[in-house]
């Protein structure tokens, strides 16, 4: 756990971002509550999102904001808007990548007083996210004018560190079970990665059940029969999606805490956005906020102050006198602040029908800073992929490559066109686009490509083509490093 910067009057220093539009409303609600239970905490308000993008920062983010971070290592921050045809990516990714929060903590759990269809169901699951790889890497290319690539980044060292994130939270909650959930049938290098990563690490755990689900499987149960789930650790993508689904289930976002984890910072936020059209009405929900603070102070080792607020608010819902809009649109509704002010009054209650769980400090995984985390014994560049544009066809195409190999150490393994081989001819019948691969390999089979050789290779096909990119085929400690086209051998 991070080192924590205390202030000379003996309160531990958080980095504040009200953030946008109702940010600063459910936000501030946050603070009233927490300072109303005497949480030694000091606040240092900094800014980013739609202000500073503004202001022309194309990330988003001040530099004293990010100093304060640095500073703070903790911090509480308000749903952050991205503008539309300014700016570059969203502040909040920025902030992720900038302070590798690599997990992101995502419970749901259903609340009395919130009608579902659901309710009664007993809905107590954590959705724990990869947060800075995969898709999410933002690395995207067009090809063609009509055809466009992204990389799926999946490394074994951020999947070893998401995964033993779930295991030891699981240990922290009292919690039985862990299930890992991706495509690995499909994608079987990057989220094969998770599967088999997973599936090694669960051995070291052998106090807590595990097991893996394809994650279109998840999906669905995850709305048949949800309660059998507990935590969820799964990559990037998926787990902004199935953490979206899972808030759904216990009555939406504005009960949708969340927390992103590192082994240096700490940034709890709202999943929710910005609701701008809302904004200053003194109607939004802040119950998704507050319950960010509540995780925030268990990381600060707060934990009496969290059970208070958090069995405060459960109160609050359960006994139904106040609530907010998106619950009721009757005569309980009262609106932003008065449903805070219910909170701080039921402070020091606890629900009469609820589970208060057990929470112990997280133990975070340290797995060094090497960026060579894995090490092979031998490897081997055995061929090269080039990826070209064209508008010919393929036993054009085929036949040309053919040409260039003669003469060469290399052979033409196969062409096709999104992921599908289509020379040697066959009688795939499949639409085409201006994007192939076309896949090189050495004659023999135990021979190193050279870089002077692809360089060649490459000259030779640039004389006939318009390439846009190469990727080396590679196997290591003999296994390939290379999946292969449908159809091809």
């Amino acid at each position: 756990m991070s080192n924590f910067h205390v202030t000379e009057s003996g309160k531990t220093l958080v980095t504040l971002i009200p953030g946008d539009g109702v940010g600063p409303e459910v936000v501030d609600s946050t603070i009233r509550i927490i300072e109303a239970t005497g949480a030694p905490i000091e606040w240092e308000e900094r800014h980013a999102g739609e202000r500073v993008f503004l202001e022309g920062q194309a990330s988003g983010v001040r530099q004293d904001t990010i100093d304060s971070i640095r500073k703070t290592r903790v911090v509480m921050k308000g749903p952050l808007g991205t503008p539309i045809g300014y700016g570059e990516k969203s502040a909040n990714v920025t902030l992720r990548k900038l302070f590798e929060t690599y997990g992101n903590i995502r419970p749901a759990r259903e609340y009395p007083g919130v009608k579902t269809p659901y309710s009664g169901r007993g809905i107590d699951l954590v959705v724990v996210r990869e947060n800075v790889e995969d898709l999410y890497a933002g690395i995207e290319y067009m090809l063609t004018p009509g055809v466009a690539q992204g990389l799926k980044l999946i490394s074994r060292k951020g999947t070893e560190k998401i995964v033993r994130l779930a295991f030891e939270l699981a240990r922290a909650e009292g919690r039985e079970s862990v299930v890992a959930m991706s495509k690995a049938n499909i994608m079987k290098m990057t989220e094969g990665t998770l599967k088999s990563v997973f599936e090694e690490v669960s051995l070291e755990y052998d106090d807590i059940e595990s097991w893996h689900v394809i994650v279109d499987n998840a999906a669905h149960q995850l709305v048949k029969l949800p309660e059998q789930y507990s935590v969820l650790v799964t990559t990037n993508m998926n787990g902004d999606i199935l953490s979206d689904l899972s808030s759904a289930l216990i009555g939406g976002l504005g009960f949708a805490p969340s927390a992103n984890i590192g082994n240096e910072v700490f940034i709890a936020e709202a999943v929710h956005g910005s609701a701008p059209k809302y904004t200053g009405k003194d109607v939004i929900n802040p119950t998704a906020m507050i319950l960010s603070g509540v995780m925030m102070l268990r990381h600060l080792d707060m934990f009496e102050e969290a059970a208070l607020i958090e069995n405060a608010v459960i109160t609050t819902l359960e006994e139904g006198k106040v609530m907010t809009r998106d619950v009721v649109g009757d005569e309980r509704q009262g609106g932003t602040t008065g449903y805070t002010n219910e909170i701080i009054k039921n402070l020091g209650k606890k629900p009469t029908d609820w589970k208060i769980r057990e929470y112990k400090p997280i133990k975070l995984p340290q797995l060094g800073a090497a960026p060579d985390f894995v090490k092979v014994k031998t490897r081997q560049v055995c061929g090269v992929d080039i990826f070209i544009e064209s508008a010919s066809d393929k036993i054009s195409i085929g036949e040309s490559m053919e040409r260039i190999c003669e003469g060469r150490d290399l052979y033409l393994k196969m062409v096709d066109s999104r992921g599908t081989m289509l020379y040697p001819p066959n009688d795939v019948m499949t639409d085409t686009v201006d994007a192939w691969r076309a896949r090189f390999m050495l004659r023999d089979d135990a021979a190193e490509l050279n870089d002077a050789q692809l360089i060649d290779l490459l000259q030779a096909v640039a004389a006939e083509h318009m390439w846009a990119h190469v990727e080396k085929l590679q196997r290591f400690d003999g296994a390939d490093g290379f999946t292969k086209a449908q159809g091809e051998d």
